[in-house]
């Protein structure tokens, strides 16, 4: 492409969401993917491209990967010994003390088998997953950068451990666009009560504004500042924009002000959002066997933990949200639930987190298949880093309830989009220290999440800074996992 032509193109992508923000990022969608392709071929999806929407379920904190996926036999049998020296030379940690940890196993409860025609394994903590074996792509040998959780949920959103990245949503909505003008591209649930990174984790960074991520709230008002003032119908607001337009369609002309007409969009989209959104979360048109399946009336078991009281219905309604979103065309929804941050009670709080995410999850995949959605739709089930085989001891005491922050070895699945179904990829050694066989760097993990998009990650960039940033990392070349492409 001419070097001119591109630079003017990418203006008019800046010029048309420079004004937007909150409701206005949203707003400016429809502009926007009017200009996807502009940049070239990185912005236009490939032939073989299978994934079209993303619906990323983010269990913040670090899940136990030993009481989920990873059966460790050998972890068990040396359960109370000390680590061999040679593993924690050099080796930091969150918060446990090295030179007195011990292996911790599972609680003998901790029941794992294969399932389906692949023989995928999984804990009896998840068992409404574990009949989706042959449709999951499970990777076991995920490693990270980062052993802290704010820094680590950025890398695995952003790519970036430095907050002011774009979020994958983000880089996927500037490449591919949006399918509906009528609601945002990309849309964040969070059931979490405790969230470190927050709105970093679904933030625009150095793209427009219209690419960050809208939070829905729970309630009537699912986008705040949406609805119209009190006593205001829907035809005095249409004649107030109406003219509004004109005004500032006069104010155009006379000060040759290009961004006039992108604040008008702004407020057009947000008019058609009044009626959009609201029907959106409004669950009454689903069947009572669709709201059994994914447990959105379900209570809390008994003694659920006060931080995550209320999870079991709210992050069922999220999943089922999710669906009926990008069954409208929204292209990525963040789910976030947790926390999974189990230094201690883990034993305890495990199980009341797996219940919580394991009916939705795989109602979630069910419905997309049914629906004929799942080859278009990845879901993914992913974490910021796992956790380790050394029991947690930086109390000092003597009592070890819970496990430390790991992030060499940790396991993620995916589902429909394209993916590998019933392929178990990686390996850990015998206590799940590390990685022993096909390891999987988050950076790897966003590079093969693009080219199910048909996008790849070393042409799809942005000028910033004088640099064109793009969501892996500038200073290699991360490889796409063939191997979980079918």
């Amino acid at each position: 492409m001419n070097p001119i032509r591109e630079r003017l193109l990418l203006e008019r992508r800046q010029f048309l969401t420079s004004c937007a923000g909150g409701i206005g990022a949203a707003a400016l969608l429809s502009l926007l993917s009017r200009e996807r392709g502009a940049l070239g071929a990185s912005a236009r999806p490939g032939p073989t491209a299978k994934a079209k929407n993303c619906i990323f379920l983010f269990m913040e904190g670090g899940f136990s990967q030993f009481d989920l996926f990873s059966y460790k036999p050998k972890l068990n049998e040396l359960h109370g010994q000390r680590p061999p020296e040679s593993l924690l030379v050099g080796k930091r940690f969150a918060f446990l003390k090295k030179e007195t940890a011990v292996l911790w196993g599972t609680v003998p409860s901790r029941t794992f088998a294969r399932h389906g025609q692949s023989g995928m394994m999984f804990s009896n903590l998840l068992p409404n997953l574990a009949r989706h074996a042959d449709r999951i792509c499970l990777v076991q040998s995920v490693f990270t950068s980062q052993f802290n959780h704010h820094p680590a949920q950025l890398v695995l959103q952003t790519g970036h451990s430095l907050d002011g990245h774009p979020s994958l949503g983000s880089w996927l909505l500037y490449g591919l666009g949006s399918e509906n003008e009528n609601l945002p591209g990309y849309v964040a649930l969070n059931s979490s009560q405790y969230l470190s990174g927050a709105e970093t984790l679904w933030q625009h960074g150095f793209l427009p504004p219209a690419l960050g991520g809208v939070l829905f709230q729970s309630g009537e008002s699912p986008i705040l500042d949406l609805a119209p003032p009190a006593g205001l119908s829907r035809t005095s607001e249409r004649r107030a924009l109406d003219t509004l337009a004109r005004l500032n369609e006069m104010r155009r002309q006379k000060m040759m002000d290009s961004q006039i007409a992108a604040r008008v969009a702004n407020y057009e989209l947000a008019f058609r959002m009044q009626a959009e959104a609201p029907a959106l979360i409004d669950l009454s048109a689903e069947s009572p066997t669709t709201l059994a399946r994914y447990g959105v009336d379900r209570a809390d078991l008994d003694g659920t933990p006060d931080t995550l009281k209320g999870g079991f219905s709210k992050f069922a309604r999220q999943c089922l949200l999710a669906r009926r979103m990008v069954e409208r065309g929204v292209r990525f929804v963040n789910v976030f639930a947790g926390s999974w941050d189990t230094h201690g009670d883990l034993n305890a709080r495990v199980p009341n987190l797996s219940a919580i995410v394991d009916q939705p999850v795989a109602a979630l995949i069910e419905d997309l298949n049914a629906r004929g959605m799942l080859d278009e739709t990845l879901v993914v089930f992913a974490t910021e880093f796992g956790r380790t085989p050394l029991g947690e001891n930086y109390r000092g005491n003597d009592r070890v309830t819970g496990r430390d922050h790991h992030p060499d070895a940790f396991s993620i699945f995916m589902a429909g989009g394209g993916v590998k179904g019933g392929l178990t990829y990686g390996e850990t050694d015998e206590i799940g220290w590390t990685t022993t066989k096909d390891a999987v760097d988050i950076a790897d993990l966003h590079a093969t999440i693009l080219r199910l998009f048909g996008l790849d990650h070393k042409q799809l960039s942005y000028p910033y800074q004088g640099v064109n940033q793009r969501l892996t990392p500038l200073t290699r070349q991360p490889p796409v996992v063939d191997a979980l492409i079918a």
